[in-house]
């Protein structure tokens, strides 16, 4: 699947910095001076922390009304990065769209998101070097000295511009874009959900019954009208890209009995040229790279990887 996308000139407004912590106290000592300097600027303050730092962060600063708490990522999306990103970077344009003017984002690492590897940091930020890299955002995230996988650190050093130290924002030199940081470390694959329970090979000349296969098993699942329709238009859109851009015929894999709403698949045998799609919204001049931005905003989740097989899509969309 050779997904297009948009590849317009974007200025650059993301400032992304990582900071280290070794102890709960240390972390909160940097966060504190992060969250009050915004606040005393008048900038909202965005938060994605655990909530023992959430609740020691207000216990210092009071619940100011400039605090926001971004979606978390330990929900039953938590496992992809992209889908995290995407959430957070149309949270924080909402909040650029009203108050006109900076935001600050402070992040934490949660423990129980390593997984297997601790990769999903390493894709996470990647992605948020994409999906936030035009808005007017100053972005720390926050990693222990020691985490258990040394993956963290080094997606961490590669990830991130800038580094925080003693207060201060110094150059970070390790720092790679992150279309090359996720060539040296792909996205990882969704947990496995076993036999689907519809499975189909179609070609350009059969999305209709790609849509029909989506269509009928949202509407055997009990979903409404709206949000049957915003599915299937979503499949659609990446199963095209699949048959015009991949190879000559796809698969589609439709899960109805998954916990929270069905889950569709498009598999294909082309090579991914781009590991984040859908990440930024194409520019309204250019008539291509808006299926997978579209697919994006239209599910609950939406994954991209890769492996010897070829290209894969996961969505999800709750009813």
């Amino acid at each position: 699947m050779r997904i297009e996308t948009t590849r317009s000139a974007v200025a650059v407004r993301l400032e992304h910095a990582v900071g280290y912590y070794s102890s709960d106290a240390e972390l909160l000592a940097q966060l504190v001076p992060l969250a009050l300097a915004g606040l005393e600027r008048g900038e909202p303050v965005a938060l994605a922390l655990r909530p023992r730092t959430l609740r020691a962060v207000y216990a210092e600063l009071g619940r100011a009304t400039g605090f926001v708490e971004l979606s978390s990522p330990t929900g039953p999306d938590g496992a992809s990065g992209q889908t995290v990103a995407a959430r957070w970077a149309l949270e924080v344009r909402e909040l650029t769209s009203v108050t006109g003017g900076p935001v600050v984002v402070l992040s934490e690492h949660i423990s129980a998101l390593d997984g297997a590897d601790g990769g999903f940091w390493t894709e996470l930020d990647a992605a948020v070097n994409v999906a936030l890299t035009d808005l007017p955002v100053q972005m720390t995230c926050f990693f222990p000295e020691l985490p258990l996988h040394l993956e963290i650190l080094d997606g961490a050093r590669r990830n991130h511009p800038s580094l925080l130290v003693a207060g201060r924002l110094l150059h970070n030199t390790q720092h790679r874009c992150p279309r090359d940081v996720l060539a040296m470390r792909p996205a990882p694959a969704p947990t496995l959900l076993g036999p689907p329970d519809v499975r189909m090979t179609f070609s350009a000349w059969q999305l209709h019954e790609v849509r029909s296969a989506v269509g009928e098993a949202l509407h055997t699942a009990g979903y409404g009208r709206t949000r049957a329709e915003d599915l299937v238009l979503a499949v659609n859109e990446v199963a095209t890209n699949a048959v015009e851009h991949g190879a000559p015929e796809a698969e589609l894999a439709i899960w109805t009995s998954i916990g929270g709403g069905v889950v569709c698949e498009i598999h294909d045998r082309g090579a991914l040229t781009d590991p984040l799609p859908g990440l930024q919204a194409p520019h309204p001049a250019d008539p291509r790279g808006r299926g997978v931005w579209i697919a994006r905003q239209l599910c609950d989740s939406l994954h991209v990887w890769a492996d010897r097989w070829g290209t894969h899509v996961r969505m999800h969309a709750s009813p």
